[in-house]
């Protein structure tokens, strides 16, 4: 997966900004750490302003996107961070993991240059299913194994739910849980990393089925009770590792 910003996130920083509720619990999660390097950094979301971080970005589409005032960053991957053992008091990971060509390499490098790793992701199976399951079951099926491979190499210490505001500001593939008709814009799935993956057909074809069902109030019918819920579990986690 991890080729796919290279050439196709020229739009990401319009559709993904930090939601300010995740920030705080992310905040949480990185305690006294006053050093941060932020692994797979993209345009810089959910950098903590109150610590000193450097960012370690692949990609120049997501380098150039960074805006004025950002952490200074380096291109660099994953699997191969130049710098040396414990440079850092945390390694800090947003929806990056699934990215990685070797994320084995790349988790055994966040440990290796901060004492304290933070990582932003899905556990699959935990949580509500996901009515896009339903139009777009590729899209859901794909990060399946990340998980055990943070479980596997390295020393987790906690694992915090992360439920999903319904007025979720970031555009990630699960904020759109209340937004169905979201999918409908081009805009918006370029900036989902796993809906840019699709299949040509499956993207089509689960995208017209998305948008008969809302015009026929299939969806209302199947889904309309969600709009009940302030927030909703899709198994967002935030994994904590490492020590204090």
């Amino acid at each position: 997966m991890g080729q796919r910003y290279e050439g196709g996130g020229a739009g990401y920083a319009r559709a993904r900004r930090a939601e300010p509720r995740i920030a705080a619990l992310l905040c949480d999660a990185l305690g006294d750490a006053r050093t941060v390097l932020n692994v797979g950094a993209g345009t810089g979301n959910y950098e903590p302003a109150d610590r000193r971080v450097i960012a370690a970005e692949p990609f120049k589409t997501m380098l150039a996107q960074r805006p004025a005032g950002t952490a200074a960053a380096v291109q660099a991957t994953a699997e191969a961070l130049p710098f040396a053992d414990r440079t850092f008091d945390a390694a800090l990971a947003i929806f990056t993991v699934h990215h990685w060509s070797d994320p084995a390499t790349g988790l055994t490098e966040m440990r290796r240059v901060a004492r304290r790793q933070v990582i932003l992701m899905n556990k699959p199976g935990a949580g509500q299913r996901y009515w896009l399951a339903d139009y777009l079951p590729s899209a859901l099926s794909m990060i399946g194994g990340f998980f055990a491979a943070v479980q596997t190499h390295l020393d987790v210490q906690a694992v915090i739910p992360v439920p999903i505001p319904a007025d979720c500001v970031d555009g990630f593939l699960e904020s759109h849980w209340l937004r169905p008709e979201a999918f409908l814009d081009p805009s918006v799935q370029g900036a989902m990393s796993r809906f840019v993956g699709l299949s040509p057909a499956e993207r089509s074809g689960g995208i017209e089925r998305l948008a008969h069902d809302l015009e026929s109030g299939a969806w209302e019918a199947r889904y309309g009770h969600l709009r009940q819920l302030s927030e909703y579990d899709l198994g967002l986690r935030i994994v904590v590792a490492g020590g204090s």
